[in-house]
């Protein structure tokens, strides 16, 4: 089992930056995919950024592409997602996950198919 825990969520003005973290415990975390997905109200989860396990680079939603940068400390059994200049449109609960076996990236875009996931951190940027 992986319990994986977000924070680093809140308010912020377009324009602005927040930095999310997810910490992780249970198992190897190091060999787990890790992704961040956002869910905004009445709207269907969707990945956000998924690191790659093969050091290929990650791959990132159009949307939010040039903006966020999705990254992780082993040591510290914790990925990031480093949000700079915030659109409104990214208002949205964003969600850790993690899924084993990592497979490979074009298999690890959707949300099915990630076993563990955080309880979501709200992130709200106002016009």
């Amino acid at each position: 089992q992986v319990q994986l825990v977000e924070s680093g969520g809140g308010l912020v003005q377009a324009g602005g930056s927040l930095r999310l973290s997810c910490t992780a415990s249970g198992r190897t975390f190091s060999s787990y995919r890790m992704a961040w997905f956002r869910q905004a109200p009445g709207k269907e989860r969707e990945s956000v950024a998924v690191l790659s396990v093969s050091g290929a680079a990650p791959y990132y939603a159009d949307s939010v592409k040039g903006r966020f940068t999705i990254s992780r400390d082993n040591a510290k059994n914790t990925v990031y997602l480093q949000m700079n200049s915030l659109k409104p449109e990214d208002t949205a609960v964003y969600y850790c996950a993690a899924r084993w076996p990592p497979g490979i990236l074009a298999q690890a875009m959707g949300a099915q198919g990630y076993d563990y996931w955080g309880q979501g951190t709200q992130v709200t940027v106002s016009s």
